[in-house]
């Protein structure tokens, strides 16, 4: 009798489920046990597969999409790769506006994904005609039987971890979780994440990691939005200079700040420590981990866990690179950038 080949019919099938990992090295000292959650190991190499394909197949049930139509979206790179690899699947033509903050490594790759790529300046406020949330609504207005995915103000972010990334925390950890580290950008991860941990166990801690030049760690506490807490930082996906309607900030129990800095020499260290090969992003969520230990957040028996939400190959040109490190000024006197390449001649 012949057995069924072990086959998956499409790489949109590998979307969740990913692993949690034990952090050994890099949290050697701090008390408690600490786990990464890490979203690499989605086909997209990062969180917002799950967001893509929960927004479009919704879109899809409720007849909003039909076959052949754009797919429009503003990103910092990652959710642009899910989008623009559920589109080939699907059969959906894929714009994207992308953040002219997002790497040289992340916009190629779009390309190769058969995208339409439109890079805007990163610099601009929200509501100005340049930025890529405006390009990405004056797109949609001008194609016809186009939809525009909207991540930032869309409550499928959430949902979709919701229903995916919390539940399988919660199973992994077999409901030990004492606290939730997780960066906040759209919110959707954190939020939805959050929502669910929350109904099984209300005492989880749940703690967002904003950047230095974003307004949302002022706007939880305060309520207020103040553009003066706005300047440029170089750290992708993380932050804003805008509230984002897909941000729950009553599921957050406090916020963070890192560093651009700190973040990027922490995402080296992760790689060089623990063999893992994460993000800009994923570094910044570790140096709130370290920030927070400092602080005395965490006891013993804690079990807590860190959202990893992307791959280092999104940043080869970035944090990966000693020249774009140094262009910075990430490498100071004190630092020594080791040499790994020797040519032999």
């Amino acid at each position: 009798m012949k057995k069924d080949i072990q086959v998956f019919d499409n790489v949109l099938q590998l979307i969740g489920k990913t692993p949690l990992i034990k952090l050994n090295k890099m949290t050697k000292g701090f008390e408690g046990d600490f786990f990464a959650k890490v979203e690499a190991f989605n086909p997209g190499h990062s969180s917002k597969d799950r967001i893509a394909l929960h927004i479009i197949e919704e879109a899809e049930r409720k007849g909003i999409l039909s076959p052949g139509d754009t797919i429009i979206e503003t990103t910092s790179g990652n959710t642009g790769f899910s989008i623009a690899m559920v589109s080939i699947i699907k059969g959906y033509e894929c714009i994207l506006a992308v953040s002219s903050k997002s790497s040289a490594d992340k916009i190629d790759m779009l390309k190769s994904m058969g995208a339409q790529v439109y890079v805007c300046p990163a610099n601009v406020k929200a509501d100005d005609p340049r930025s890529y949330y405006q390009v990405a609504k004056r797109l949609h207005n001008e194609i016809k039987g186009s939809v525009y995915i909207n991540q930032y103000f869309n409550e499928l972010n959430l949902d979709a971890h919701y229903h995916s990334t919390g539940p399988e925390i919660w199973e992994q950890t077999e409901g030990q979780i004492t606290h939730l580290v997780a960066c906040s950008g759209t919110g959707g991860t954190i939020s939805g994440i959050s929502k669910y941990l929350k109904e099984q166990n209300s005492n989880v801690k749940v703690i967002g990691v904003d950047a230095y030049g974003s307004v949302l760690k002022k706007y939880h506490e305060t309520r207020e939005f103040d553009d003066k807490e706005i300047y440029p930082y170089r750290i992708e996906g993380l932050g804003k200079n805008l509230i984002p309607t897909a941000t729950d900030f009553d599921l957050i129990d406090k916020f963070i700040k890192v560093t651009d800095e700190e973040s990027a020499h922490t995402a080296r260290e992760i790689s060089r420590t623990e063999g893992l090969f994460v993000g800009y992003t994923s570094g910044a969520a570790m140096q709130a981990l370290k920030q927070l230990n400092e602080e005395g957040e965490f006891k013993k028996g804690d079990k807590v866990v860190v959202v990893f939400p992307d791959h280092g190959s999104r940043y080869m040109s970035k944090v990966y690179s000693d020249k774009w490190m140094e262009d910075q000024g990430f490498f100071d006197s004190n630092s020594e950038v080791a040499e790994k390449i020797q040519y032999i001649k």
